[in-house]
């Protein structure tokens, strides 16, 4: 049962002492219920978010993201030209905690509201860089995971060999990723500090500048491939193309020319991924979707010679195909107006 707007300002001042709230609504963004929100705004013209996760997995990801926020201090913030949210308090609930932060104000982008060029996707290419340009040490002393590319490689085997198991993935896409996870110089980059769950709702913007960037329970180091995945389902090859160069002009480090295959072998396995959701649920509706996500894809890329991922022989044309394929499929994994993705928050 939903806790009404009330309850959670309630809430929210046993949370944040001396909070003296003056107006209250309900806050809702379209999501999928995993969280029960009201916004807030107090005396001094402040406005706040409380949240009550609803289920043992929204929870987790709560705390997941508080551990990442505290860890990002004033001076690593300052590095960034977005802003993240604060947490400002948190109250027990049975059987769980409500949790406070300030709002963000901005709308939640959407893949088919990025027009290419210099606006709104080159500022999201400038935001993602700016993340993967943050030193890397605080990470590790707030003991989230660091990375290597070896381990990047490893993890996208042991999926691999799970949905191969399954029988149910095609063997021109068993190939296909095979084929790159056996491309030794397509795992050579230099790992960075990573969201780890980028999507397009992830990003805040207002006009065509992102404001702030949202849901951070994946932070790490690791590879800067995997905030770039979600951008391979835009619907227009060029959309893409402007993130891309936004972001490699952006950066201080050597481009990593093998950035974009990565990212679409991300976002190929996001579909194996999708599959293995599936089967560990025994949800015949989810194996079917998956499995016929699959196929598309198997009919998009063609056979390994004429769509392979390696850094040598990957021709435009494919890549364009892959991501217009994508673009036809929510990424499932992502739902597209998830509560996490809202303002948060």
């Amino acid at each position: 049962m939903a806790r009404s707007h009330l309850t959670l300002a309630a809430l929210a001042t046993s949370a944040v002492p001396g909070l003296d709230i003056v107006r209250t609504a309900p806050y809702s963004s379209g999501q999928h219920g995993d969280y029960d929100s009201a916004l807030l705004e107090d005396r001094a013209g402040r406005r706040l978010i409380v949240r009550v996760p609803r289920t043992k997995s929204a929870e987790d990801e709560q705390t997941a993201d508080l551990v990442a926020l505290r860890s990002l201090s004033t001076g690593v913030r300052s590095r960034l030209p977005f802003r993240v949210a604060t947490w400002l308090g948190e109250a027990p609930i049975a059987p769980t905690r409500a949790y406070v932060y300030e709002f963000l104000p901005g709308s939640p982008v959407q893949l088919d509201d990025i027009a290419p060029g210099d606006g709104l996707a080159a500022s999201i290419g400038r935001a993602v860089a700016a993340i993967h340009s943050l030193p890397t040490a605080f990470v590790g002393d707030a003991g989230l995971p660091v990375l290597s590319a070896a381990d990047a490689q490893r993890a996208a085997g042991g999926l691999l060999d799970r949905a191969a198991g399954t029988s149910l993935v095609p063997t021109a896409l068993l190939r296909r990723w095979e084929n790159a996870l056996n491309d030794t110089s397509l795992w050579q980059f230099q790992p960075a500090v990573v969201h780890g769950s980028l999507q397009s709702t992830s990003f805040l913007a207002e006009g065509d500048a992102v404001t702030a960037v949202l849901g951070w329970s994946e932070l790490r180091v690791g590879d800067p491939a995997r905030d770039l995945n979600w951008v391979l389902g835009a619907r227009r090859a060029h959309v893409a193309e402007s993130v891309f160069d936004a972001y490699n002009a952006a950066r201080q480090v050597t481009v990593d020319r093998q950035l974009r295959q990565r990212a679409l072998l991300y976002a190929e396995l996001e579909i194996a991924r999708w599959l293995l959701h599936g089967t560990d649920r025994h949800d015949r509706a989810v194996i079917d979707d998956a499995v016929s996500m699959l196929g598309g894809l198997a009919d998009s890329v063609g056979d390994e010679s004429s769509a392979s991922l390696s850094h040598q022989t990957l021709p435009a044309m494919d890549v364009d195909q892959v991501e217009r394929m994508l673009a036809s499929r929510r990424s499932p994994m992502q739902p597209s107006n998830g509560e996490r993705r809202s303002s948060p928050e």
